[in-house]
């Protein structure tokens, strides 16, 4: 061999001179950069919509009365789903980045382990269309710094009233806590299953049952005697809530207000129905189509309303809750 042959021991980056890095020496230095960036992560959270802590699957179970747990086989679940776990939920990221010392041993182990066969399947309870991890939060973890897609596992669902998503936090949970308590009184999930709605802010299913209660008055004005409760709420979502979703829709002016709902949209609707005809001084009543396409106009109008909108989107990284076109909420 020429001197021109030899081995520079420099080209051995990140290693000791004259051999290269161990399998176990980069698996180690991956779990170092995990952290480091987990540490970012944090810090970006504060500043951005983004959640950064995994659901604890237990206080999900108690608040949102989980029901049936079903076995529903082995399946390739997308990585981006998991948000949270039952056991390690303060080891970890929202989105699996280790946050402590103490996880390297067995996260090396579980790398390791990639070479060599792969893992066995994770265990994942699923609620709505997200899953928490009961067993392989290590392995879900390396599969996500390893850029993986999904991971195969054993699903076990639970039955729930109200819907999950996966950038929901703990806030969210507690909205959807008052979500199930508002199904419980009007029972609209039994007559309307399709229904959804969803918002993101506390307090606000306690002002549409207001809206409800003032809807029967109006109602029993109407026909002439009192509606009880339960026709009360159904002809509200059907006269109501349905028609001004689908104009809001229609109008696309969610686009306007990054990180809320149609639900959001509907309250505010209401105040400015409300707005309009104190406006008029009473000269005639508006109707909730009214507001509806007036919100709108105005909205668009508004310069300070887009550039909130550009901030939101694209500095907090909200997300636009685009309504599915097949839902009927």
């Amino acid at each position: 061999m020429s001197h021109n042959d030899k081995q520079n021991p420099l080209d051995f980056a990140g290693g000791p001179i004259g051999r290269p890095d161990s399998k176990k020496e980069r698996i180690t230095r991956d779990f170092q950069q995990a952290l480091r960036k987990a540490q970012l992560e944090t810090l970006s959270a504060r500043v951005r919509y983004q959640p950064i802590d995994l659901l604890p699957f237990e206080e999900v179970r108690q608040r949102l009365k989980l029901g049936r747990k079903s076995y529903r086989g082995i399946q390739n679940v997308p990585l981006d789903q998991i948000v949270g776990s039952v056991g390690r939920y303060d080891d970890f990221t929202r989105t699996f980045l280790p946050r402590k010392h103490s996880s390297q041993q067995r996260w090396v182990q579980v790398d390791s382990l990639i070479d060599q066969g792969g893992w066995a399947p994770v265990e994942l309870y699923q609620v709505s269309e997200v899953y928490f991890v009961n067993d392989g939060n290590h392995r879900v973890s390396v599969a996500r710094q390893q850029e993986a897609e999904t991971i195969e596992a054993h699903v076990w669902e639970f039955d729930s009233r109200v819907p999950l998503w996966n950038d929901d936090n703990l806030k969210d949970i507690l909205i959807r806590e008052e979500y199930l308590s508002f199904l419980n009184r009007t029972k609209l999930d039994k007559f309307r299953p399709d229904q959804e709605i969803i918002f993101t802010e506390r307090g606000r299913y306690w002002l549409l049952e207001e809206e409800i209660a003032i809807h029967r008055y109006y109602l029993g004005l109407e026909r002439g005697e009192e509606p009880t409760f339960q026709e009360a709420v159904l002809d509200w979502y059907d006269t109501v809530y349905k028609p001004t979703f689908e104009r809001i829709q229609d109008s696309d002016i969610l686009s306007y207000f990054p990180g809320r709902t149609e639900a959001d949209l509907m309250l505010w609707i209401i105040d400015h129905q409300y707005w309009l005809e104190e406006k008029l001084e009473g000269e005639e009543d508006v109707s909730i189509a009214v507001a509806t396409d007036d919100f709108s106009a105005r909205t668009r109008r508004s310069m300070w309303r887009r550039l909130q909108a550009w901030f939101n989107r694209s500095v907090l990284q909200k997300p636009i809750y685009w309504p599915d076109d097949e839902d009927e909420t």
